[in-house]
């Protein structure tokens, strides 16, 4: 079980990135948290786009590795 705590500092990490992703037509949204893996969708331009892989390695993980070291892994869910 994750401490409670993770939760707040995650989203606030999503909302960081999240400017940039709604600079290029799309959004994030977190589906959940558990063992250090955080779940995450891309919505509007970044579902499907071949750049979102980019986009997660270099903005949203980046995000949660300085503000949330206590996560291991980010996996990228489907609606």
């Amino acid at each position: 079980m994750d401490p409670v705590d993770l939760v707040p500092r995650v989203l606030a990490a999503l909302d960081a990135v999240r400017p940039y992703i709604q600079g290029h037509g799309g959004d994030v949204r977190f589906r959940g948290l558990k063992d250090g893996i955080v779940e995450i969708e891309f919505l509007g331009a970044c579902k499907g786009c071949p750049l979102t892989e980019v986009t997660l390695r270099l903005r949203v993980e980046r995000a949660l590795q300085e503000r949330v070291p206590e996560v291991k892994v980010v996996e990228v869910q489907d609606g």
